[in-house]
């Protein structure tokens, strides 16, 4: 058994390298000040489930080998300033030092606007201090709290695993340590992360990432019924096969356009369903079975339907991070279908992984294609995805491959024979290389979840 013990202390290690070496950070942090704390939360690859998580599916998510390590220290006596330090940052062509004002900490919409307002190069630094403001939102810190955080993740940025979600747990560990805030509870910690997506930074995203990457167990997919949080336990790919994922290196984003719009499309046909039914399934549209959808209308959702049309006639939807907007067309069978379908894909998928047999394997890639397919119908496929699909289903020891997380590009998750795992990410990610120009990035092994490891105190000065 691989030692992830041995892991994460390399992980916490480099950090300490990386703070010590970094110029950016000199004087960040004050060694006769309060103590730093640093904690680690790692990415996540989305194995099936994908955007069906606000829908209420079942999710089954991976925590990748890449992980965050973040620290804070209590700025206090403190006017609620926030200067956050990456030691990634000018790599990726971002701002590598952010210092927030006190006045944008009054609540979390006042450090949406600020940081809508602020040069793109420096919002990165949201995903960090946001915790501190849905921390101080929720009375669990001083009202004039302010921290000092250096970040560092080696979670790709923009490939759709999940460095954001990495980098919000690990800093809302870090953050209630500094200010002596008990925080055990994962599906507690998920949450908060999670509301600084929608409250900080306005991606409506669910919230599978955050879970995983709080709670994970390496070398198993978390199972998460997403209704809201349900963990199901976990599931371990039987003996002979494993996954891993290529970053095809077009950027992936929860808060773009194409990713809201097919929320919202999915929350349409949701109302219009729950309207004819007389009943709102529950809560979620994954409730809907497909028999049910089939008999509620035969002839199937609008393919389309105009903004103003649908609030005519149906007033809204029951999402509270997203609306409808009245000039927008929005793919409502496609996206509501998805849902419904996904559901099924996904319980059969786990259902094959524990019968394990040769059979049952090939079709749960089967399952994995179709769920490919159906965010192409979405919407949400891209060129260089479908590329990397088909590739890889072309060599003979990969059983199946789909886009991940919120589409649009991104990561392709593959589902292979295990002996030929490192061959085929390389072949697969060379030859797609040569055909796109593009340099992908393969993203293979496993680590556990943030509370696998405690919050540890940093040598400063």
């Amino acid at each position: 058994m691989p030692d992830y013990d041995g892991l994460m202390d390399t992980d916490f290690d480099a950090f300490q390298q990386s703070l010590d070496a970094d110029p950016t950070a000199a004087g960040l942090f004050a060694p006769d000040s309060a103590p730093v704390f640093a904690a680690r939360a790692p990415g996540r690859l989305d194995v099936m489930g994908g955007i069906a998580d606000y829908s209420g599916s079942l999710v089954a998510e991976m925590p990748i080998r890449q992980a965050a390590v973040v620290a804070a220290q209590r700025d206090d006596p403190a006017e609620g300033a926030v200067t956050v330090v990456s030691a990634n940052a000018a790599e990726a062509n971002l701002t590598p030092k952010v210092v927030l004002p006190a006045e944008v900490f009054t609540n979390p919409v006042s450090l949406l606007r600020w940081l809508r307002d602020c040069p793109p190069p420096s919002r990165w630094a949201g995903y960090a201090a946001g915790a501190l403001s849905i921390l101080r939102a929720e009375g669990l810190v001083p009202r004039k709290a302010g921290a000092r955080l250096f970040v560092r993740s080696e979670v790709p940025l923009g490939a759709g695993v999940s460095s954001s979600a990495a980098i919000e747990v690990a800093s809302m560990r870090a953050i209630c340590a500094a200010f002596e805030v008990p925080l055990s509870d994962g599906l507690v910690l998920a949450r908060l992360c999670q509301r600084v997506e929608h409250e900080v930074l306005d991606a409506p995203c669910g919230i599978m990432d955050q879970v995983t990457s709080a709670l994970g167990e390496a070398g198993k997919l978390l199972l998460l019924l997403c209704q809201p949080y349900q963990v199901q336990g976990t599931v371990a790919l039987p003996p002979g096969y494993s996954v891993f994922g290529i970053d095809s290196g077009v950027t992936h984003s929860v808060a773009g356009d194409a990713y809201t719009k097919v929320r919202v499309a999915a929350f349409m046909g949701y109302k219009i369903l729950a309207d004819k039914a007389g009943s709102g399934f529950s809560g979620y549209l994954c409730n809907v079975s497909p028999d049910t959808y089939k008999a509620l209308i035969p002839e199937r959702l609008p393919e389309t339907m105009n903004g103003a049309a649908f609030l005519g006639a149906h007033g809204g939807t029951f999402d509270t991070v997203t609306s409808v907007e009245p000039t927008e067309t929005y793919p409502v069978r496609a996206a509501a279908e998805h849902a419904i379908h996904e559901m099924v894909r996904v319980t059969r998928f786990v259902e094959c992984l524990r019968e394990g047999s040769e059979g049952a394997m090939q079709e749960a890639a089967i399952h994995m294609l179709a769920s490919h397919d159906s965010y192409s119908k979405c919407g949400l496929g891209s060129r260089e995805t479908d590329l990397l699909v088909s590739d890889a289903t072309a060599h003979e020891a990969v059983l199946g491959a789909k886009i991940t997380g919120g589409g649009s590009g991104g990561t392709v998750c593959v589902l292979c024979r295990e002996d030929a795992e490192e061959r085929m990410a390389k072949s697969i990610a060379d030859e797609y290389q040569i055909r796109t120009g593009l340099q992908p990035r393969i993203i293979r092994g496993t680590s556990p979840g943030a509370l696998a490891s405690e919050v540890r105190q940093v040598k400063v000065g």
